[in-house]
């Protein structure tokens, strides 16, 4: 939608029924004179705009008008880019380990790993370590001349990674003048704070033969918590395991809505458990604990009483960000057939986002701790000899993020003409990204159980206390770390007995800070992603030997050089083994970690050839097609081969007919090929639970009974999701595989564009896109294994042999995840755009720009592993069938106003597969994610000269927020209402 900058196939945007226009007074231009143009997904050049490839144009216009500064929040509004990796993706629990505050687009819903992301049509570093993805926070917004965005593989003219298509980001070139740029916003909610200010300076010398442009961009992001929204906070409504359907009855919903919901007997200043009913009885300070309304097979919540607030433990919908960029470009005709060009780039980024603090289960406190309350004490302690306790440690500090990004990047080259038909150009491109992200408040495990284990000095050496209080490894020689309570029972190991400080846990805020200095460290990880490219090409026609009737054939023939680095350094706590078990660490709440140190490279060589078949003639006003291939020798997977071809035919002006095949290519990145045997964690939804066994398929029941039962468990009183160890995520370890190979890819488009001569302005396109993806890199995650293991024909399969469980309670215990050449992807769909921007009255009216889109989801499968069970994506949360934009922009004058609407379609709260074995999992009323406008406005004025432009707008006009249950909605997001306002000055030309 135009004033919050939705895209469609073509964008929706403010004005963009003008800039596309101006896209073809300029084709019209470049046809009179000769001059060509270049187009994202060709390297050929030619004096027109219009190929067979559905390229999409976003205009730095039509980013401006947005009032959205952050580039994948607005390109995320479009069908194309729908689930690409927001703020919200980048904060908080949500964000990856090392990508808090990375920004990544994610094309057609295959992937970020799989959305080639260019500059001028060039490679760029990515921005998280061993990955592909570009962040797009380090590409300043404001020296964006436009971006293209296209469906469809284009490995055999870009080369791997494009398997989904192309997001180029065109920026200015020979700028000359002034422009500067400020704007301030915040929300409704008197939060998320922006500022951005862009200053570019740019001048030509040497008689036009040069030209030198600096530019400053500076970008701040306020952070945003949790519960800063309503759906977020502890009142809210969240939807849980009905306990009035225990047993499961089929005409009462499963899932019903309830608010105050916690993590049930647990509390952050301790629930203290003294006797077998394994129940609190006291909060830790001593007052009786309040255990709420416990909540069977929901993965141990409660209603009300004490319990620590779920939403609590979500740290941040949007992470605090600051970038300062720094830009240089330049550019000189050496001679009138060769031009020298370079860019240079550095980024400097700061991140903060706030996470998960740490917890304790059922941890002993020996009777001998003197920090216990005298009236838990008094209640009697013999039956354990002393206490267990459930404690989340937000006062301890919860485990956040702080990250410093320096990115640079340089290009230097030559273009020009080798002759009137054959032009060439020759670059290098250096990136290097050096990131050092520090996570706080890790606890050292033998420090913190020896820090529990306290004593009085005097009760301890001669049996009379003294009201001195002490570490029990101190006064007894420390050959066990906590010899009174046993939680860890071996030696120490990143201390020595005497530096130990008592920790005094019972209530919350009450440890001294010398005892969690003792206790806790932060510690500091690096990462350097380093990428160099060598390119060289030429291109033309053979016009000088011959013409078909259509024109002269077009070429472009070149060669790639291309080596990608990554080096993860953590810190080295965090890779320090534990002496007693060399699967483990001494960080009490990070798994075990290694270094990840890997590289490839690739040398290509590739060609294009459009072949002008007829033209300017009776039903062939255009027929034409262009074909492509490209062949790569890998280091690491070999040599690939990618090709395409694509056709236009206009019989007439008025209407043209596109479309295209293609076969493309994705190498394994980094960090699948070479992540070392390391630690992970990641939470279960055990499918052989009560609540879940009726969602699978019809193996499911009864190979989990066989499975938990085999274990010498009682199947029939399994409840994992009763347990409170469920509501904890469990450790398991990843690796790397270095026998992946290549991903393939098969693209097929079709379209036509119609510009009725009889309705001037009017621009019509619709396309369809159907992308098959096989041999698909892709790691099964914990869940999915555990499911496809029991979902199986038998339980003699891959899935199983990755999960460890307890023959104790049947619960997993351990787990390996690895990528595997193992799964397909399916999607197909649509996108129609109208265009139509006229001036009645003679333009005494002003000038109406109107546009409409609808992107349509045909399908989207998913095999996410072999063996596993297709799942039909097409309609769930994140994957609407339908999204559509429309706007209005008027312009009279100095003034603008813009109105412009989004529409998300339905989406399913649960997946299909759930619906179809649990017909009532919900209400059916709160099946359904219902459909939702989004409104924006805008209006600018501008002076008389046009040297100044005054803008304010809101986005979101009517404050649409996530639907019940939900803390971000795909499409809605989580934000509200916002306010935004600026100004902007802009000269042609410096004065001097």
């Amino acid at each position: 939608m135009l004033t919050v900058g939705a895209i469609g196939l073509s964008v929706a945007m403010p004005s963009f029924a003008a800039a596309q226009e101006a896209v073809a007074s300029d084709a019209e231009t470049t046809e009179e004179t000769g001059e060509a143009i270049v187009v994202t997904g060709t390297r050929i050049q030619r004096p027109e705009a219009a190929t067979a490839t559905p390229v999409v144009a976003i205009t730095a216009e039509n980013i401006i008008q947005s009032g959205i500064n952050n580039v994948t929040e607005l390109l995320a509004q479009s069908p194309a880019l729908f689930n690409s990796e927001t703020n919200f993706d980048a904060a908080g629990s949500q964000a990856r380990t090392g990508a808090a505050g990375v920004n990544l687009l994610n094309l057609r819903n295959l992937g970020a790993n799989r959305t080639l992301t260019l500059v001028n049509g060039r490679r760029h570093v990515a921005g998280v370590s061993g990955e592909a993805g570009v962040d797009t926070n380090t590409i300043p917004v404001s020296l964006i001349e436009r971006v293209d965005i296209l469906t469809g593989g284009v490995s055999s003219v870009y080369g791997a990674d494009g398997v989904s298509g192309v997001v180029n980001f065109i920026m200015k070139r020979d700028f000359e003048g002034i422009d500067i740029r400020a704007q301030n916003g915040i929300s409704d909610f008197g939060d998320a704070e922006s500022n951005f200010f862009s200053a570019t300076v740019g001048k030509n010398f040497a008689d036009n033969r040069g030209n030198i442009a600096l530019n400053y961009e500076f970008r701040k992001d306020g952070r945003v918590g949790y519960g800063d929204r309503p759906n977020g906070r502890y009142e809210a409504d969240t939807l849980v395991r009905n306990p009035n359907d225990i047993p499961d009855d089929p005409n009462v919903p499963d899932n019903i809505f309830l608010n105050r919901i916690g993590y049930s007997d647990s509390s952050p200043g301790g629930a203290l458990v003294i006797d077998g009913s394994f129940s609190p009885r006291f909060n830790g300070d001593g007052r009786p604990y309040d255990p709420g309304l416990f909540l069977p097979q929901s993965g141990f919540l409660a209603q009300g009483g004490d319990n620590t607030p779920v939403n609590d433990y979500q740290g941040d919908l949007q992470a605090g960000t600051k970038h300062h960029s720094f830009n240089a470009l330049f550019s000189f005709e050496l001679t009138p057939d060769v031009r020298l060009f370079a860019e240079g780039k550095y980024v400097r980024s700061k991140n903060f986002t706030i996470a998960q603090p740490s917890f304790d289960f059922f941890t002993f406190i020996s009777e001998d701790n003197p920090f216990i309350p005298a009236n838990v004490r008094a209640a009697g302690l013999g039956e354990f000899g002393g206490l267990l306790f459930n404690r989340d440690n937000f006062d301890f500090g919860t485990r956040n993020e702080n990250f410093e990004r320096d990115l640079y990047r340089t290009v230097i080259g030559l273009d020009g003409n080798l002759s009137d038909n054959v032009k060439f150009e020759a670059s290098y491109v250096y990136g290097r990204n050096d990131t050092t992200y520090i996570s706080t408040n890790q606890r050292i495990e033998d420090r913190y159980f020896a820090a529990l284990d306290v004593v009085d000095v005097g009760q301890f050496n001669t049996g009379v206390a003294n009201g001195v209080f002490d570490c029990r490894v101190n006064l007894d020689g420390g050959a066990v770390v906590d010899a009174g309570n046993g939680n860890y029972g071996e030696a120490p190991q990143t201390f020595t007995p005497g530096q130990c400080v008592p920790l005094n846990i019972f209530g919350e805020g009450v440890a001294s800070q010398a005892a969690l200095d003792f206790i806790l460290t932060d510690t500091t990880n690096d990462y350097r992603i380093e990428q160099h490219v060598a390119n060289a090409f030429i291109s033309g026609d053979f016009g000088n030997f011959f013409e078909l009737p259509g024109g002269a054939v077009n070429f472009a023939f070149g060669g790639e050089y291309r080596k990608e680095k990554s080096n993860f350094q953590p810190d080295g706590i965090s890779t320090q083994v534990a002496d007693f078990d060399e699967g483990s660490g001494v960080l009490a709440d990070l798994a075990l970690l290694a270094p990840e140190v890997g590289s490839f490279d690739v040398w290509e060589v590739f060609g294009e050839l459009n072949v002008p078949l007829l033209a300017d003639r009776p039903f062939f006003d255009l027929l034409e097609f262009t074909v492509a291939g490209r062949y790569s020798d890998y280091s690491t997977v070999g040599s690939t081969e990618a090709w395409s071809i694509n056709g236009q035919w206009a019989p007439i002006r008025d209407i043209r007919f596109r479309g295209g095949y293609s076969e493309s290519v994705r190498a394994p990145n980094i960090t699948e090929l070479f992540a070392p045997r390391s630690g992970t964690f990641a939470f279960i939804d055990d499918p052989c639970g009560p609540e879940l066994i009726n969602q699978g398929t019809e193996f499911r029941a009864a190979n989990c009974r066989a499975l938990i039962e085999g274990l010498g468990v009682d199947f029939d009183t399994f409840d994992p999701a009763s347990d409170i160890n469920s509501s904890s995520s469990r450790e398991g370890v990843f690796s790397g595989n270095r026998d992946l190979t290549e991903e393939s890819a098969t693209t097929w488009t079709a379209g036509v564009i119609l510009q009725p001569r009889f309705v001037p302005g009017l621009t019509i396109t619709g396309d369809w896109y159907d992308i098959r993806l096989t041999n698909a890199v892709r790691t099964a995650s914990l869940n999915e294994t555990a499911q496809f293991c029991v979902d199986s024909a038998s339980l003699d399969n891959v899935f199983c042999d990755a999960i460890t469980r307890s023959e104790t309670t049947g619960f997993v215990s351990n787990y390996l995840l690895s990528p595997e050449n193992v799964a397909f992807i399916e999607t197909a769909g649509a996108d129609v755009t109208v265009n139509y921007a006229f001036e009645p009255g003679n333009g005494s009216l002003g000038r109406f720009n109107l546009r409409g889109t609808v992107g349509y989801l045909d399908k989207l499968l998913v095999l996410p592993a072999n063996g596993g069970i297709v799942d039909d994506n097409q309609g769930e949360n994140g994957a609407p069938e339908w999204v559509g934009t429309a706007d209005i922009t008027w312009t009279l004058d100095n003034f603008t106003l813009n109105y412009g609407v989004q529409y998300i379609g339905d989406q399913l709260r649960f997946e299909k597969d759930q619906i179809a074995g649990d017909p009532d999992i919900a209400a059916p009323e709160f099946l359904t994610i219902n459909d939702r406008f989004v409104h924006d406005i805008r209006a600018e004025i501008s002076t008389d000269d046009e040297r100044a432009n005054f803008f304010l707008g809101v986005n979101n006009l009517t404050n649409e927020l996530p639907i019940r249950g939900l803390a971000n909605q795909q499409g809605v997001g989580w934000m509200g209402r916002y306010f935004y306002a600026g100004i902007r000055v802009t000269t042609d030309q410096l004065g001097f």
